[in-house]
């Protein structure tokens, strides 16, 4: 879908080269391997990544066909064409005919291999090996299937990120049901915003958890929401914190029946068979229930290991994240590669901000990844993991969640690695992958996404839907492509679905990011698109805003949101300054210069003002809308989806912000 030319008005910003690939590691990585077959079975070479590229959006069935068979998609039916109907933007339908199963793809391996390690804020660590993963697993599949799961049923975890949240997943999926999970820290509420709408049959809940040196015991909050959730026919305990609790325990269902003749059959599933309900963010209302499929979330994440990431069964990857997030899925899609997965449960700063690169120095991490915001926070911190610990096998750093600042990519290569496969990513919940993110064969430029991912036919558009060159835009995907929804859960004729995504350009996707196309091909991310500054009617992006003030040392944390004012909308900047600093007239002229000096004298907030703590969601992410509707004294719809729903109060009937 294309809408006139492209808009020129300027160059393109050029960022700094900071990494280059190795003519060894480009000719030995899988997107070298990939593009060689590619280009044998459509009888052309390809010349560089854009021109792969192209195809691949170009002639969407010899690509995800060629994928397919390039990642050994493991099915008992073979699909009869990639894609019907790949004009129908929603409405597209992958690879008819196939059956498959998501476990058994993720189970491959059977050897003595270590598939995953598990480790706690304590420092426990557990690890299982490929056969027993797989033995477990089975077992577990068994009980699940004397409970009465059948595919389609859903399943629900309330779990840490361990063994134990893996292995229920797989057996889940082993028999064709439904997966859908969230992290202990959330509330009661937030859990019943998730777990009420869908009706689960089973609930998989741990009896508590340790964050930051203490301890948390949920027992109570897990029978009040299995009480009010009347679909729940069972609820089996993981034990954490070795309390008493009633009922059926993990550890006696996974000790039951080996592997083998006693296993039950992997249920083959058509490939856009429900696999997985996420969650929306929920700060506007209760979340919304987005479902995912076998197939889309298989082979898209897939992708992304083997080609945007390289990684293969030698790889160890490692991805700090909850079970309320998606990175916890694409996590568990990284088993399908062979690789050991590495796991973690606290806080990445207990005992001290080196925490997980110990974790990766001990294990030798080759590929490991984090938020935006715990990359800022360990240089705020002083932390230098490449001087304190042996990172020699790593090779890969990976950054989603939020934009990663300009400084932070130069913080990687002076304090972490120089030789260092730096991928930030962009995409999330809503497509359970990425539209944009790392190639292995490209430079690294400070601040940029290195490349449209394969696939994904990307682009940037004005407010008018035109093709937005060297200029700022709605972030759009104007094909489909496998990983896209199968819709949401309790949605009649998709209307809050084609509403939340195709409403602002009907035929493509709006991702709701504000960003720019560099020279490069790359990307430039600037924030979210709804929380846009619009001072004077220019469009400002908030990321630009948080890329100067985090180079205040002053300052630990920060939000900015437009204030409706007067006919127009001004700046306003909240900041939580480190202990014992205040926030005097000195630093408020400093911030601001910072900012007009760095970015424009638009830029600039009209008004500074310090805070406590910044609303962030349970994954990590600046709740800029609520602090938005705070401010003007609306109410905030759902304020159990943030992680820190008190910090709320201190941006209400502020003085400051009525004159």
């Amino acid at each position: 879908m294309r809408r006139g030319g492209p808009r020129r008005t300027k160059r393109p910003p050029v960022n700094e080269l900071l990494w280059q690939p190795s003519a060894a590691r480009i000719a030995g990585s899988n997107m070298t391997r990939f593009a060689r077959q590619a280009g044998a079975a459509r009888g052309a070479a390809f010349a560089s990544y854009a021109e792969l590229h192209d195809w691949s959006v170009a002639d969407p069935e010899a690509f995800w066909m060629q994928l397919w068979r390039f990642t050994d998609m493991r099915a008992s039916a073979l699909p009869e064409v990639a894609v019907q109907h790949p004009e129908r933007f929603p409405g597209a339908i992958w690879f008819p005919g196939a059956k498959l199963n998501y476990a058994e793809n993720l189970l491959r391996r059977r050897d003595e291999g270590t598939a995953l390690v598990s480790y706690l804020e304590t420092g426990a660590r557990r690890e299982i090996r490929w056969a027993e993963l797989r033995s477990q697993a089975a077992a577990l599949a068994a009980q699940l299937a004397q409970f009465g799961i059948r595919p389609g049923d859903r399943v629900a975890g309330w779990l840490p990120n361990s063994i134990e949240a893996m292995v229920a997943m797989l057996a889940t999926a082993w028999l064709g049901g439904v997966w859908s999970s969230c992290s202990p820290d959330f509330g009661a509420e937030g859990a019943l915003d998730r777990f009420g709408q869908i009706a689960p049959k089973l609930l998989f809940a741990v009896d508590g958890y340790r964050y930051g040196g203490k301890t948390f015991d949920i027992r109570s909050k897990v029978l009040e929401v299995a009480s009010q959730t009347p679909s729940i026919e069972r609820t089996i305990w993981v034990s954490m914190l070795g309390a008493e609790v009633e009922g059926t325990s993990f550890a006696s269902l996974t000790a039951r029946a080996p592997d083998g003749p006693q296993a039950p059959p992997f249920a083959q599933m058509g490939f856009n068979h429900p696999l997985f309900i996420l969650y929306s963010s929920g700060t506007t209302g209760k979340p919304k229930c987005i479902v995912h499929s076998v197939g889309g979330a298989l082979l898209q994440h897939l992708k992304e290991h083997q080609l945007h990431l390289d990684l293969g069964p030698e790889d160890r990857l490692f991805f700090f994240t909850t079970c309320g997030w998606m990175m916890w899925n694409w996590l568990a899609s990284a088993l399908a590669t062979g690789c050991t997965v590495l796991l973690y449960d606290g806080s990445p700063l207990h005992p001290d901000a080196a925490a997980l690169w110990k974790m990766a120095e001990r294990e030798g991490a080759t590929a490991f990844g984090a938020s935006a915001k715990y990359l800022s926070s360990i240089e705020k911190l002083g932390l230098k993991p490449g001087q304190s610990q042996n990172l020699g096998a790593l090779r890969t750093l990976m950054s989603t969640g939020s934009t990663l600042a300009h400084e932070s990519f130069r913080y990687v290569y002076r304090a972490i690695k120089e030789d260092l496969h730096l991928v930030s990513m962009t995409g999330g919940t809503d497509i359970i992958s990425c539209f944009a993110g790392g190639n292995p064969n490209l430079p690294v430029h400070e601040g940029e996404l290195q490349c449209k991912a394969l696939g994904m036919a990307v682009d940037v558009w004005d407010v008018k839907g035109r093709p937005a060159r060297s200029e700022k835009g709605e972030l759009v995907c104007t094909q489909a492509f496998p990983s896209c929804p199968i819709g949401f859960w309790n949605d009649p004729q998709d209307a809050k679905f084609r509403a939340t995504y195709f409403e602002k350009f009907p035929g493509a996707w709006a991702h709701g990011d504000f960003a720019e196309i560099t020279e490069h091909g790359g990307l430039v991310m600037h924030g979210r698109s709804d929380a846009v500054l619009n001072p004077g009617g220019v469009r400002i992006g908030t990321a630009e805003i948080y890329r100067q003030v985090e180079q205040v040392e002053e300052v630990f944390d920060s939000v900015c949101v437009g204030q409706e004012w007067q006919g127009d909308t001004r700046v306003v900047l909240f900041v939580v300054l480190r202990p014992g600093i205040a926030l005097k007239p000195a630093l408020v002229e400093k911030i601001k210069s910072r900012i007009r000096t760095h970015a424009s004298p638009r830029h600039v907030p009209r008004k500074i003002l310090a805070v406590p703590d910044v609303p962030r969601t349970m994954n990590g992410k600046i709740a800029e809308l609520a602090v938005r509707e705070a401010i003007h004294g609306r109410p905030v719809r759902n304020s159990t989806a943030l992680a820190n729903p008190e910090s709320l109060e201190a941006f209400a009937d502020l003085p400051e912000l009525q004159s």
